[in-house]
């Protein structure tokens, strides 16, 4: 983000009104990503901030998912983030851009000091108050593990992943903010009717969830049959917010974190 103090927590109105309406000059794009990825600028009324532009036509296909639907996928899992209140998916549009139409996120700025929250660690040598995942090896044979903290931030960003039956919640895909928030970015794969939850943040796997994570799933309940499910009937199908409701409902029903799927990869493929 640049200095004009666009934050997505205290000024949610003003990101959302740049992230719309502003002039998105793109700088670079990111090698990495598996999808047409751009790092612009968007410029109002003197106001400027860092983007992440997708644009639609620089979408790979995939078997599992119709063609194109990525990028109101990830307005959908900032509009479902925004309704729980915890505000951990930055504030996301679908606009044009200079290469048409795509999903515009506000860029988030990691402090060159943050401490990781996921990672791979050596494999006896696992901080304390930290889960293990997964254990793997090195090209020397030296074993490590993939594992994340034990930290109530993250908990909540399992719950999301959950509700939105996130399928790619990579380490990578979790920033820590300058001002210590966390946020989950990447959810192009998400919100299918089959069970898909694949991530690195199974440490509650079992566990009951937190009082006020039960709380916020009956709120969020209510709220998809209402106007969250007209808003997101822009991006997704019926039948997914349908099974989106059931998802919330069963976790609500339950008051656990999910299990592991034994019919689909838990972990993503890299997980970092």
């Amino acid at each position: 983000m640049t200095s004009s103090g666009v934050a997505p927590r205290q000024d949610g109105g003003a990101a959302l009104r740049l992230l719309r309406d502003g002039e998105l000059t793109v700088e670079g794009r990111l090698v990495d990503a598996s999808n047409t990825t751009l790092r612009g600028v968007l410029t109002l009324d003197g106001a400027s901030a860092r983007c992440v532009y997708k644009p639609v036509r620089g979408e790979r296909p995939l078997w599992d998912f119709p063609d194109g639907t990525l990028a109101g996928r990830e307005v959908a899992a900032y509009l479902v983030s925004a309704a729980t209140g915890w505000d951990l998916v930055p504030p996301t549009v679908l606009r044009n851009g200079p290469f048409g139409p795509g999903s515009c996120q506000l860029w988030i700025d990691e402090p060159p000091d943050a401490e990781p929250l996921v990672g791979f660690v050596p494999a006896d040598s696992v901080p304390p108050r930290w889960f293990p995942i997964a254990a793997a090896r090195d090209d020397d044979g030296i074993p490590y593990a993939l594992a994340h903290a034990d930290d109530p931030r993250l908990a909540r960003l399992a719950v999301l992943d959950a509700v939105i039956n996130n399928a790619d919640r990579k380490g990578g895909h979790v920033l820590v903010g300058p001002d210590d928030r966390i946020h989950g970015v990447d959810h192009g794969v998400s919100f299918h009717v089959e069970e898909k939850l694949r991530t690195v943040l199974w440490g509650w796997a079992g566990r009951s969830l937190p009082a006020d994570a039960v709380d916020m799933l009956g709120r969020l309940s209510r709220q998809l049959a209402g106007p969250l499910g007209e808003e997101l009937a822009e991006h997704l199908t019926l039948g997914e917010i349908a099974e989106l409701t059931a998802r919330v409902d069963r976790l609500c029903e339950s008051g656990r974190y999910p299990q592991p799927s034994q019919d689909w990869p838990a972990v993503p493929w890299p997980p970092i």
